[in-house]
C-alpha cells in the first residue's frame, strides 16, 4: 500500500516536472520574441527621432531665410548665413550618426 502511495505521488510528481519545463520553454521562446520586438520598437523610434530632428532643422532654415530676405542684406551674405546653417546642421548629423 505504502509503496503504491509513493509510485502515485512519483508519477503525479513526473507530470508536474514535464508541464514546468513546458512552460519554462514557452516562456523562453515568449522573452526571445519580446526582446526582438523591443530591439525593433528602439530602432524605431531612433528613426523617428531623427527624422523629428531633421524636420526641426529644416523649419529652423526656413523662418531664418524668411526673416533673412534679400531686403535685409545683400544676397552674398544670405547665402553665407544659409551656407553656415548647413554646415552646423551636417555636424549635428554626424554628432546623431555616432
Amino acid at each position: 500500500m505504502d509503496q503504491e502511495l509513493l509510485k502515485t505521488n512519483l508519477h503525479g510528481l513526473e507530470r508536474k516536472i514535464l508541464v514546468l519545463i513546458n512552460e519554462h520553454k514557452n516562456t523562453k521562446e515568449e522573452l526571445k520574441a519580446l526582446k526582438r520586438e523591443n530591439q525593433s520598437l528602439k530602432e524605431a523610434i531612433r528613426t523617428r527621432d531623427e527624422q523629428i530632428s531633421g524636420f526641426h532643422n529644416q523649419l529652423k532654415i526656413t523662418k531664418i531665410v524668411d526673416s533673412l530676405g534679400p531686403e535685409d542684406g545683400s544676397v552674398s551674405e544670405l547665402k553665407k548665413k544659409v551656407d553656415e546653417y548647413i554646415r552646423e546642421i551636417d555636424k549635428c548629423i554626424a554628432h546623431l550618426s555616432r
